[in-house]
């Protein structure tokens, strides 16, 4: 009887329940299957998380705390986890016919993915600093693995070894200062933290509180690429295969910036005033370094590197306002963000010569002539990351920028604008090379249909959606409403 009763209590975790047996059961099917099960193994991954978001939908909206208080639902953490489940998702489709152009097969790929799919997911709806701990060492050593899963090439292992020493580190930050916060409040409960800190209205804060929350803010910021911790992003980028690359720059991005966005606003909100000033900092810094850093690259995917750690600084000025507009702009410049991404890579994953994979700027070159659509979908995706109107990417950083406005942080938007004027740069020299530069060798007429399909697909939606700005527009306010109500 007693089980009976505590299956409700678990119903805002089903999603995360049904990947993590799922996960078990497409590993046995692997190692049973045996040879090339990666295929199969691929296409029910897929399938795991399309019944992972109709779970998400159905149940995450539930607020009733789950797992001892450790695990929380609602608005917020499903709207985020939609976003996380179908980036994943989307990089396992594209990886399929690039691994098998590349004659490569191992199931552990999907399987791989899931598993940091659940520890993102995990991450979202945490509800105390164990379990967030928890959900990130899931989700990040997936992740190790992943990218240094060509075992058989120099980048790759190189890469996946960088990310882990430095994700160590990272994460020992992340440890030591919630152990500091700890020692200070007595509860690693994000609910009981935010009535110790509000308790502290019109006092200073110890400096070791404050300590700890830097150790906190830092590890978080390593997570999401952000400056000084960003070191790591442009080399594990390039030495990753690119259908890995893909992966990072989307769902992990989802999930650490919603993380950033629960921790600081709801624990730690009453401290706002002695963290406003860091996530400014970081987000100013992030912008002019992913601005500037990307102008010299040569290769598309270190560019996508420092244009990665530059939009998560535009998504920071939301972070930054600490007020429900920006969490709303936030949510919807990821929205918007992982769309623009996944058609970039698509495009990026397409580009062959000679049956082989290349990687560099120049080689679009001539893209116009030898593959005209191509051409114009990759100038939708830079447009609209430069934030040119009417594109999707002008209306993520319009939000986040009034956000910032309102809540009167009116220099860091001016800082955030003019880095966009820069950053501009380096995606209209791409638009530049494709349309005005000749190429020395065209690239392989022959593109998968499922890259053609998805590229078209974030295309469109990249293009049209100031036509219907308002579904998505309205689901993320609702669920930044959610988070401040929480």
């Amino acid at each position: 009887m007693d089980a009976i009763t505590t299956l409700p209590v678990m119903s805002p975790a089903a999603g995360e329940i049904f990947l993590a047996a799922s996960a078990l059961a497409l590993l046995m099917f692997g190692v049973f299957k045996g040879g090339k099960a990666q295929e199969a193994t691929s296409w029910l991954a897929v399938a795991v998380m399309l019944i992972a978001g109709g779970l998400v939908v159905s149940y995450g909206g539930d607020t009733t705390p789950a797992f001892f208080g450790m695990f929380q639902g609602g608005s917020f953490a499903q709207f985020t986890k939609i976003l996380i489940l179908a980036g994943s998702m989307l990089a396992i489709i594209m990886s399929r016919s690039t691994f098998r152009r590349d004659s490569f097969e191992r199931f552990e790929f999907p399987v791989l993915i899931v598993l940091s799919t659940l520890g993102m997911m995990m991450m979202v709806s945490a509800n105390d600093m164990i379990a967030l701990y928890v959900g990130l060492e899931t989700q990040s050593l997936a992740l190790y693995v992943v990218a240094s899963i060509r075992r058989d090439t120099l980048r790759s292992t190189e890469a996946g070894l960088k990310y882990f020493v430095l994700g160590a580190l990272s994460s020992c930050m992340l440890l030591y200062g919630s152990s500091m916060v700890y020692g200070f409040a007595g509860t690693t409960e994000f609910d009981k933290l935010a009535t110790v800190f509000t308790g502290l209205a019109g006092t200073e804060p110890s400096v070791g509180l404050i300590i700890g929350l830097v150790f906190v803010i830092c590890g978080l910021a390593f997570k999401v690429s952000a400056v000084p911790f960003h070191m790591w992003t442009p080399d594990v980028y390039e030495g990753a295969p690119t259908p890995v690359t893909a992966l990072f720059a989307v769902a992990p991005k989802v999930a650490a910036l919603a993380l950033f966005l629960r921790v600081l606003l709801e624990p730690f909100g009453a401290l706002v005033g002695e963290w406003q000033q860091i996530i400014s900092l970081i987000a100013v810094l992030s912008m002019a370094i992913g601005a500037v850093g990307a102008i010299v690259q040569t290769n598309i995917k270190r560019l996508m590197a420092y244009s990665s750690i530059g939009h998560m600084g535009y998504a920071l000025v939301g972070l930054a306002a600490a007020n429900e507009a920006g969490v709303a702009g936030i949510l919807v410049y990821l929205a918007i963000y992982l769309f623009m991404n996944v058609g970039t890579f698509a495009c990026i994953l397409a580009m062959r010569r000679q049956g082989r994979a290349v990687e560099g700027i120049h080689d679009l070159a001539g893209l116009s002539k030898s593959h005209p659509g191509m051409a114009a979908m990759i100038l939708i995706f830079m447009f609209s990351m430069a934030g040119i109107p009417p594109l999707a990417g002008f209306f993520g950083k319009w939000f986040v920028f009034m956000a910032a406005v309102d809540a009167g942080l009116i220099a860091l938007a001016v800082l955030g604008v003019l880095a966009s004027v820069i950053g501009a740069f380096y995606y209209l020299r791409i638009v530049k090379i494709m349309y005005f530069d000749e190429a020395e060798e065209p690239l392989d007429n022959s593109v998968p249909g499922d890259l053609k399909i998805i590229m078209t697909v974030m295309a469109a939606v990249t293009l049209l959606f100031f036509i219907v700005p308002a579904p998505l527009v309205s689901s993320a306010k609702a669920a930044a409403s959610a988070l401040f109500a929480g």
